[in-house]
């Protein structure tokens, strides 16, 4: 006696449920990833145990080890960083300078790059730290 069913197994696999579920784990991620710019300029940040997310901003200035000064990725000079920030200033409207000085830098030189910061008119700054782990 033979038996026939009436549900067939099916031929083909739908995937809308499979994209469904890919999107929504891209979304997710897109999300929950920190979008940080980093100027490629390497940098021993100081640690700071009250260390605060710093926002996006084309406004940044690296001092290295070697007390080497760049605006964004370009190398410059002490007396040629107000005109390079000025260069900033006019494709953006952001009015914090983002300085982001080496752990072993003579805090002269980061006053130096606030002061010609200040000679342009921009008056708020942010001395970006790395979190302490303890």
């Amino acid at each position: 006696m033979k038996f026939e069913t009436r549900n067939k197994p099916l031929e083909t696999f739908s995937f809308s449920s499979l994209t469904d579920i890919v999107m929504l784990l891209l979304i997710f991620f897109l999300i929950t990833s920190q979008f940080v710019i980093q100027t490629g300029v390497k940098v021993k940040l100081p640690g700071s145990k009250q260390n605060e997310q710093v926002s996006i901003t084309r406004l940044v200035v690296s001092i290295t080890e070697e007390s080497r000064i760049y605006v964004g990725a370009e190398e410059t000079s002490i007396d040629g960083v107000a005109a390079q920030i000025e260069k900033v200033l006019k494709t953006t409207s952001e009015r914090n300078l983002i300085i982001r000085a080496d752990k072993s830098v003579n805090i002269d030189m980061v006053i130096k790059v606030i002061d010609a910061a200040k000679g342009i008119g921009i008056d708020r700054f942010t001395i970006e730290t790395e979190k302490e782990s303890f």
